[in-house]
């Protein structure tokens, strides 16, 4: 154990522990967005060599959750609320392309698959569980994506929900991260219109599921954000 009773790692597992933890803390805001990520004080304090909280920052930064300086410093990534509109535009636009490319492309596979991870949000929902509900609603999402056989919007969605996962932090916090189960209800509700093959379904539901996180992002942080955009 570390000087700051920090449970030491297995050998060969430092890097991914230290990757692990600050990634939470990131995504909680309990290391806010600018803080310094310094090895050193990062070496002592899970008492580790600064080789593995190197590969560790190395991944943040690739993630897009740490960045580094032209000092070569690294810090924890700002949020750009200044991006906030082009967000949203970008988040509505993945979620109403690969809702409608899964109902034309999915597999039974696909099927049972967002079936799994819909429970799984269900229970962190149900648990309060916010870091929980960023991380299965992020596979949730990609396994749509990726039910739409077109890998170029699997990576945009991959990049937009990285992009968007402090600002889904802060849109559970809003409700004190006890989620309206109407809200969980609308996954089922895209499953059950992929599984139709219902294209244009798909869609509006998409385009709806956007909407209110957009709606509560533009009421708390921005009131010009998000305006609906047309295909």
């Amino acid at each position: 154990m570390s000087e700051a009773g920090e449970i030491r790692p297995a050998r060969g597992d430092g890097a991914t522990h230290v990757y692990e933890a600050l990634k939470r803390e990131i995504l909680e805001l309990t290391l806010p967005p600018g803080s310094p990520l310094d090895e050193t004080g990062l070496s002592q304090r899970f008492g580790l060599s600064r080789t593995p909280v190197r590969e560790a920052l190395v991944k943040l930064a690739a993630d897009g959750f740490a960045t580094t300086l032209p000092n070569r410093n690294t810090i924890v990534t700002p949020i750009d609320f200044a991006a906030l509109p082009a967000f949203v535009d970008a988040l509505t636009l993945v979620y109403r392309l690969t809702c409608r490319l899964a109902a034309l492309n999915r597999t039974e596979a696909d099927l049972q698959l967002m079936r799994g991870i819909q429970a799984d949000y269900a229970k962190a929902v149900a648990a309060a569980d916010a870091i929980g509900m960023i991380t299965i609603n992020k596979a949730f999402h990609l396994a749509v994506a990726r039910a739409g056989r077109n890998h170029y919007y699997a990576d945009l969605a991959t990049r937009v929900l990285d992009d968007g996962s402090r600002l889904l932090r802060l849109y559970y916090r809003s409700f004190e991260d006890h989620l309206p189960r109407e809200f969980v209800d609308e996954h089922g509700e895209i499953i059950a219109a992929i599984k139709a093959r219902d294209a244009d379904r798909a869609d509006a539901l998409g385009l709806k599921h956007a909407g209110q996180i957009v709606d509560r992002l533009r009421g708390f942080l921005a009131p010009q954000a998000g305006d609906r955009i047309a295909l």
